[in-house]
């Protein structure tokens, strides 16, 4: 037997998929406007990630 995902409201599925495009809106325009702070950003999630897996 197949294992499948419930589906969403068309509503909520509508919305969800419109706040996730706003979002990824945002962070471009974040990205392009402090370059720096996107690669601090990946490097801080770069070390933690590390000492998670050196824990």
């Amino acid at each position: 037997m197949a294992w499948t995902t419930p589906r969403l409201a068309p509503e909520r599925s509508r919305r969800r998929l419109q706040i996730l495009a706003e979002l990824s809106g945002a962070r471009a325009v974040r990205r392009r406007e402090r370059p720096w702070r996107a690669s601090t950003e990946q490097l801080r999630q770069l070390i933690a990630t590390r000492r998670r897996v050196a824990g």
